[in-house]
């Protein structure tokens, strides 16, 4: 019985080699969205000297954005790799804050992040005021102001967990 209870944790412990392949998948989704950012620059540099300052504004929002996601997209893929399959070697990647980032602290990162897109958005929402209705910036502002309450409000939980620790 004691073998066939080892052999089953075995094959649980193991089955955490799956999640590869999502990682894998948000790696190339990586690749595809920078394919996606060289093209919105390109059309922006071919644009710069015929756009107005509040057309570049907004199209550099855009790449702020773009970059914003692909920040959180590798913070995701890189610490759950490291929390949930496998550590990192420190010696050969130089990863030495990756250790860091535990479940807790990562939800706080993201839901940061998370803010910031949402800002930036909302930003966007407000340059370009003349094209939404009063309602639809009324509810993307509260959109983004219930992201800011649970981004704050998962950081104090996260605190408070570090508190009794």
């Amino acid at each position: 019985m004691k073998s066939f209870e080892l052999f089953i944790e075995r094959l649980v412990l193991s089955s955490r080699w799956v999640l590869v392949v999502f990682y894998l998948g948000l790696a190339a989704s990586l690749v595809v969205y920078a394919a996606s950012f060289l093209l919105k620059l390109y059309k922006i540099a071919l644009h710069a000297f015929d756009s107005s300052e509040a057309e570049m504004i907004l199209a550099m929002l855009s790449l702020i954005d773009a970059a914003l996601v692909a920040g959180l997209v590798l913070m995701v893929m890189l610490a759950s790799y490291e929390n949930f399959v496998s550590r990192f070697d420190e010696e050969n990647t130089g990863l030495t804050w990756l250790g860091k980032l535990d479940a807790g602290s990562l939800k706080v990162k993201v839901a940061s992040a998370i803010v910031a897109i949402s800002s930036i958005h909302l930003l966007q929402v407000f340059l370009n005021i003349a094209e939404y209705t009063s309602e639809r910036i009324m509810w993307q502002t509260i959109m983004h102001m219930v992201f800011v309450i649970s981004a704050v409000a998962l950081a104090w939980l996260d605190n408070m967990t570090a508190k009794k620790h």
